[in-house]
């Protein structure tokens, strides 16, 4: 089937005005520049509940953060194709690189408008990525004559493996910079963000290197004569046609699932359990475990994804993971002490992140896989419900129980993943024949 982007198969023929981009070079560059960037953030965000205690600054700048993130993914798919996806990518990078520097010098008058900016630069930076991403695989799989569902998830499973891994590596960097477990001295702290920057930078740089996209992400609505108001207008319909798509209503609550879970991880587990047995200098291991397994299963995933058949099957196995472990926890949780206090977090840490790096590889794949005809409206309201459930964790997180919280995720799981299998049982025989 062809598309915008394909190129000729043959590279030695004449008349080829554009030769094949070597797409496998682009997916690597995405994904490191990524890590680089996100090594960074994530253990800043680790830290914030931590550092940043004074009137709760650090958790109410996260929960600013991800609900102009959740306000800005509705426009984030008309600022995609107005700078094109790479040029997106480029200047969301920028937004990380401001709040982690604004924590040099932390208090409201710059966390504040620094996560106010990171929000909208986070919505164009992961509706381009789920687009440039996307997009490069379809290429790749039309100049060599290859499945579009097997590169899709292929490229998302080594995507999302090396994202993932920006946990263990960060927080190996926060364990290295910050030795005495109870938030660094000032100069460590100092330290600690000023190498954050740099890796951000680097990222930011790399990134200049990927291909240009020539599909739609990059002329879908550069028209110079349109006005700002018929950009509006052209990019609510497609949100309001999703939202009418009986694919997107039953995949949202899977969406709004994977927040729960990492916004569970950041704001419940390293509080309730990890700190109680392990202490604060625990944190960083626990979370470098966490991340570890996050990695190893998204490139996991990745690699047995070919359609979605085999998506239903690897989400119902990381559901089942993460169900058990959300039992366990709500029926035997203590704090213990000695070996059996260090092995509880670092299990579930471990099983925790299997289960959210089935979610990021698989949702990615199956928006690819089902809505590839739009997709920034996509992969804007993935990253819309997802920061909507994570901003809700961050400011009902203070008010209520563990208990109350494992209740609400093991309700939210069982009730996205029904929908999801219904979606797949109703959509997969009509998506095979179209695929035909």
């Amino acid at each position: 089937m062809a598309t915008d982007e394909e190129a000729p198969l043959v590279v030695e023929n004449p008349k080829n005005q554009n030769p094949i981009v070597n797409h496998e070079r682009d997916v690597h560059i995405l994904s490191c520049a990524f890590l680089l960037i996100f090594l960074a953030y994530g253990a800043a965000q680790n830290l914030e509940s931590t550092i940043n205690t004074e009137g709760n600054l650090g958790t109410t700048s996260l929960g600013i953060l991800y609900l102009s993130f959740m306000f800005c993914s509705i426009f984030a798919s008309l600022v995609v194709r107005k700078l094109g996806s790479k040029n997106a990518l480029i200047l969301g990078s920028t937004g990380y690189w401001l709040f982690v520097a604004a924590n040099l010098m932390p208090n409201w008058y710059t966390m504040v408008p620094a996560s106010l900016y990171l929000g909208f630069a986070a919505s164009i930076i992961w509706v381009g990525q789920g687009t440039y991403l996307t997009s490069t695989a379809c290429s790749h799989a039309n100049d060599h004559v290859l499945n579009e569902a097997v590169i899709i998830g292929k490229f998302n499973g080594e995507f999302w493996g090396i994202f993932a891994s920006h946990q263990f590596v960060g927080n190996l960097i926060t364990l290295a910079l910050m030795r005495d477990g109870e938030g660094g001295s000032t100069s460590g702290t100092t330290a600690l963000f000023l190498v954050f920057i740099g890796t951000i930078t680097l990222g930011a740089v790399l990134m200049c290197f990927l291909s240009k996209r020539t599909g739609k992400e990059e002329t879908g609505l550069q028209d110079s004569s349109a006005s700002f108001f018929s950009s509006v207008v052209t990019l609510f319909k497609p949100i309001v046609t999703l939202l009418q798509d009986i694919r997107m209503l039953l995949v949202i609550p899977l969406i709004a699932y994977s927040g729960l879970q990492q916004a569970f991880v950041w704001a419940e587990f390293t509080k309730y359990i990890v700190v109680p047995t392990m202490g604060e200098s625990g944190v960083g291991g626990v979370m470098a475990v966490y991340g570890f397994f996050d990695a190893i299963c998204s490139l996991v995933a990745g690699h047995f994804t070919f359609g979605l058949s085999s998506i239903s099957i690897i989400v119902s196995g990381g559901a089942l993971v993460q169900a058990s472990v959300l039992a366990w926890i709500l029926l035997s949780h203590s704090v213990t002490g000695g070996v059996l206090g260090i092995l509880y977090p670092l299990l579930v840490a471990a099983l925790w992140g299997i289960g959210d790096g089935v979610l990021n590889t698989q949702l990615s794949a199956l928006l690819g896989i089902l809505f590839k005809d739009d997709l920034e409206g996509a992969f804007a309201q993935l990253k819309l419900w997802q920061s909507f459930a994570i901003a809700v964790v961050f400011f009902l997180a203070p008010h209520i129980s563990l208990q109350t919280m494992l209740v609400i995720m093991f309700v939210s799981l069982c009730l996205s993943v029904a929908g999801f299998l219904f979606l797949t049982l109703k959509v997969e025989k009509a998506f095979s024949y179209r695929a035909v």
